[in-house]
């Protein structure tokens, strides 16, 4: 069955795209000067800070279905 809190928050989780972009894009800037090198980083940056979120959101989540 599906979970019906998540599917209404998972409209919460299109405010982490443009949060996850402009993070990657100053942390990768105050690093680099080089637009390619830049927009390089920012990509990995953003990968790397996706994935932290996915494995924690799995986390609580697992925590919470083992829980309730």
């Amino acid at each position: 069955m599906i979970d019906f809190i998540l599917v209404a928050d998972l409209t919460r989780l299109w405010y982490a795209i443009p949060l996850v972009v402009s993070v990657s894009l100053v942390y990768a800037a105050t690093h680099h000067e080089k637009i390619s090198v830049i927009l390089r980083r920012a990509v990995r940056t953003a990968v790397w800070i996706s994935g932290f979120m996915l494995i924690a959101f799995f986390v609580l989540y697992f925590i919470q279905n083992a829980v309730g």
